[in-house]
C-alpha cells in the first residue's frame, strides 16, 4: 500500500512538472480543442518539428497525451480520465492569456487552410471527375439508394461529387438544392444539368459541418460518398438533420471502413469508411430515429469497395 501510494503520488509529481512549461500548456489548450498531428501543431504555434515532438513525447510518457495512428501521420489527443481533468483545471486560469488567443486564431487558420485544401482539390478534378473510377460508385448501389427515396420532394444533396446522383434526384425531385465546398464543381453540375433541360436544381456553396441553408426547408437529405470528407462526421449528421423538416429522411450513401490508406491524400478522404454499427451510432446522436445501416454492394474493381446505405428520420 505504501509503495502505491509513492508511485502514486510520483506520477502526480512528474505531470505537475510537466505542466509548468509554457509550451506544453499551449499544446495542451489546442489539444483540448481537437486531435492534432505534430505538423499541425507546428503549423498552428509556428515552432520546428523537434522541438515540438519532445515536448509531445514528455506529455505521452506522463500519461497527458495518448496517440493513435492515422495513415502516416500519428494524431495526438488528452489522455481521457483525472490527467485531463488536470489540464482542464489549470488551463481555466489562463483562458485569457494572449498566447492562448493566438493558438486559437492560428488553430483556425489552420481549419481554412484544410478546408482550401479540400477545396483546391476538387476544383482541380472537377471537370474529369466523372470519369475516375472512385470507392463506392456502383450502380447497383446508386440504385438501391434511390428505391428509398419518396418522388416529388423537395431534396438537399450535401456534397455532389461527380453529380451523377445529383442530376438523377432531379428528375424526380420537386426541387434539390446542390451543396458542395467547390465551386467548380457546382459550376460543371449547373452546365450538365442545363444540358439535360433540367430546371429545379440550385446550386449553393458550402461545407458539409456548415451548411448555409435555413432550418426544416427539406424533406429529404441526401449524402452521397460524402461522409467520408468531413471534419466531424457527427456535425455533418447534425447539420443534415437540421435543414430537414420534422418526419424527413436523411440518407447516407458512404464506404464499409476499409484499410486503402491512399485515398487519404489522393482523394482527400479523411476516414476511410465506416462501420455499420459506428455509422447507427452517428446517426443514432445525430438525433434521428427509425435508423437503418446496411451493406448495398461490392465494387467490382479491385480493391473491392463495400458500399453502405444507411436512412433515419428526423424526430
Amino acid at each position: 500500500m505504501y509503495l502505491d501510494g509513492m508511485m502514486a503520488l510520483s506520477g502526480s509529481s512528474r505531470r505537475l512538472r510537466a505542466l509548468a512549461d509554457e509550451t506544453r500548456l499551449r499544446i495542451l489548450n489546442l489539444l483540448l480543442h481537437e486531435e492534432l498531428s505534430c505538423s499541425d501543431l507546428m503549423e498552428v504555434l509556428n515552432m520546428g518539428q523537434s522541438r515540438v515532438s519532445t515536448h509531445l513525447t514528455h506529455l505521452k510518457e506522463v500519461g497527458l497525451v495518448t496517440d493513435r495512428r492515422a495513415g502516416r501521420r500519428h494524431l495526438y489527443s488528452l489522455s481521457p480520465g483525472r490527467g485531463a481533468e488536470l489540464v482542464a483545471r489549470v488551463l481555466e486560469e489562463a483562458a485569457q492569456a494572449p498566447e492562448l488567443a493566438n493558438d486559437a486564431e492560428g488553430l483556425e487558420a489552420l481549419r481554412a487552410r484544410r478546408r482550401a485544401d479540400a477545396r483546391a482539390y476538387f476544383d482541380r478534378v472537377a471537370a474529369s471527375f466523372g470519369e475516375q473510377i472512385l470507392p463506392g460508385r456502383t450502380w447497383e448501389g446508386l440504385t438501391r439508394a434511390l428505391l428509398r427515396l419518396s418522388p416529388r420532394a423537395r431534396y438537399v444533396d450535401v456534397g455532389v461529387g461527380d453529380g451523377l446522383l445529383t442530376l438523377m434526384l432531379a428528375e424526380v425531385a420537386q426541387s434539390i438544392t446542390a451543396v458542395d465546398i467547390s465551386p467548380e464543381m457546382l459550376r460543371q453540375l449547373a452546365q450538365r444539368a442545363e444540358r439535360k433541360g433540367i430546371r429545379n436544381l440550385t446550386p449553393v456553396e458550402g461545407e458539409l459541418e456548415h451548411l448555409p441553408l435555413p432550418d426544416a426547408s427539406f424533406d429529404v437529405a441526401v449524402l452521397s460518398q460524402a461522409l467520408h470528407h468531413a471534419d466531424d462526421p457527427g456535425r455533418a449528421l447534425c447539420e443534415a438533420r437540421r435543414v430537414i423538416v420534422p418526419g424527413g429522411h436523411l440518407l447516407v450513401i458512404d464506404l464499409l471502413a476499409h484499410t486503402e490508406d491512399w485515398v487519404r491524400e489522393k482523394l482527400q478522404h479523411r476516414h476511410l469508411g465506416f462501420g455499420e454499427r459506428e455509422l447507427e451510432r452517428l446517426l443514432l446522436e445525430a438525433g434521428l430515429g427509425e435508423v437503418s445501416v446496411q451493406r448495398a454492394a461490392r465494387d467490382p474493381q479491385p480493391p473491392h469497395f463495400m458500399t453502405l446505405v444507411a436512412s433515419g428520420i428526423r424526430c
